[in-house]
């Protein structure tokens, strides 16, 4: 696990090096076919070379959910290990993490009509007027989700408009039913499980590569990979592929509502913001979490041990 652009990818591949492994994408947007400069998605020679389970697995008008990778996952799981190997969880995208390991409470599904009504808020007085519409009604999720963050800031006032019951109080329910073992099904995993988080000790090392690699991505063609996506005329920005980091700014550039220095410039910030969110999570885990500096030199040693240790 780790923030973005902390060298996840790099340390899953030494484990693959040395180990009987299969890599399993843990990310939002990897699941996403011809959505690869954007997501940072590994290019097809490295694929070849070290196949990740969960890549590519999506057209981009599709939706994906943290319940989906559970239902996706689990099988995974149970096949790779009867095979005798070691499933290697890579990624960034923590809720996936949290429903594998623990769970999710029972959410409503999506609703198109109050998604509609939440967007035509949004278009009137912008995502800052549904987050505070949402700190009214549930302040503690407010709190927790960024005012920038459409997607989670949506799901968060829907599910209240459906529901009367807040995010809050769904997830208070679900630790309560897990505390009188009401929820087998979110039991800890059926494996012995290391968690292994790998980022520089250092935040401003990580800015720095977190804006280095959204120049490269601009080098590399993002702009034209997003024209791709908005020329199939099925897609539009409200949609979680089109939301994801550093899609969703260039999309605003080609809609003519930023220039190009605007675009890059809150490229950069969001997936910061994006970077803080994940180490959020990593502070809160519930289980011991194997730190390591993506700048150590005996990171790729420290890892093999706890992966060996592991599998003893």
């Amino acid at each position: 696990m780790g923030p973005t652009a902390s060298g996840k990818t790099e340390l899953a591949m030494h484990l693959y090096d040395h180990f009987p492994c299969e890599l399993i994408s843990v990310d939002s947007v990897l699941v996403y076919r011809g959505m690869d400069i954007g997501s940072a998605k590994p290019d097809s020679i490295t694929l070849a070379r070290y196949p990740h389970h969960l890549i590519d697995i999506l057209d981009p008008a599709e939706s994906y959910s943290a319940a989906r990778f559970r239902e996706d996952v689990t099988p995974l799981l149970a096949d790779i290990t009867a095979r005798g190997r070691i499933p290697v969880l890579v990624g960034g995208t923590m809720l996936y993490f949290k429903a594998l390991a623990g769970g999710l409470a029972q959410m409503p599904s999506a609703d198109p009509a109050v998604r509609a009504r939440i967007e035509a808020m949004a278009a009137v007085g912008g995502w800052e007027s549904v987050h505070r519409a949402l700190a009214e009604v549930d302040p503690i999720a407010a709190e927790r989700i960024h005012p920038n963050d459409p997607q989670r800031i949506q799901r968060a006032y829907e599910v209240f408009l459906l529901t009367g019951i807040t995010l809050t109080q769904m997830h208070g329910r679900q630790s309560a039913e897990k505390a009188v073992g009401e929820r087998p099904e979110t039991a800890v995993l059926p494996y012995t499980v290391r968690y292994m988080a790998v980022a520089p000790q250092d935040r401003s090392v990580l800015h720095a590569r977190i804006a280095e690699r959204f120049v490269l991505m601009m080098k590399q063609g993002l702009i034209p990979e997003v024209e791709a996506l908005r020329n199939r005329g099925d897609l539009n920005s409200a949609m979680p592929s089109i939301r994801a980091v550093g899609y969703r700014q260039v999309w605003d550039y080609l809609d003519g509502k930023l220039d190009k220095a605007e675009m890059v410039e809150r490229g950069i910030i969001a997936t910061r913001q994006l970077a803080k969110r994940q180490f959020t999570w990593l502070r809160g885990w519930h289980a011991e979490i194997d730190w390591l500096d993506s700048l150590d030199p005996k990171r790729f040693e420290l890892a093999l041990k706890a992966l060996q240790e592991a599998a003893l």
